[in-house]
């Protein structure tokens, strides 16, 4: 039996350690993210972030969305501003100039494909899945018990429009 045979007959992991090593990578871009905006960055350091545009919480100018639908990559280097990463390590949110016009991004950690410095040859490559939107038809309807109850004893109380319109002077 070959080393190639005993990697094709691995039994499936029961502890989720592909999602906990992601979890772990996002961690060091939240400790960069939040180095950068307390001290700058130093050297040549400069960030590539690569994130989608389409997962829920992204929140970038229309005119950027329009132009890059699913994903974009953004550089912090020279001219960013008012970098931050919420106390969670869940949200950062950074001030850039497109085209000259100053905009605020704010961008959930978990819409980050790629992060990379290229400085130093550093990068990570994460995996991205974007939640399906909620259709209204998915979001379940009480029933029994969980119905809240409706007085029907009586009828409801009617207000007359009349009572709130201007009347006019004779």
């Amino acid at each position: 039996m070959s080393d190639d045979d005993d990697e094709l007959n691995l039994p499936d992991s029961l502890l989720p350690y592909d999602d906990w090593t992601q979890e772990a990578l996002r961690q060091v871009v939240v400790s960069a993210l939040r180095h950068a905006a307390a001290a700058g960055l130093p050297g040549g350091h400069h960030f590539y972030i690569t994130f989608r545009t389409d997962y829920p919480g992204v929140q970038i100018p229309d005119r950027l969305r329009v132009q890059y639908p699913e994903e974009m990559t953004i550089v912090l280097q020279h001219q960013f501003h008012s970098l931050t990463v919420d106390d969670e390590g869940k949200v950062m949110s950074v001030g850039l100039s497109f085209s000259g016009i100053p905009s605020t991004l704010i961008i959930p950690l978990a819409a980050i494909t790629a992060f990379a410095d290229p400085e130093v040859r550093f990068g990570l490559h994460f995996e991205v899945v974007v939640p399906e939107p909620i259709k209204v038809a998915d979001i379940p309807v009480p029933e029994g018990d969980d119905v809240p109850a409706r007085p029907t004893d009586g009828p409801a109380d009617v207000v007359s429009l009349d009572a709130f319109r201007r009347r006019q002077k004779d």
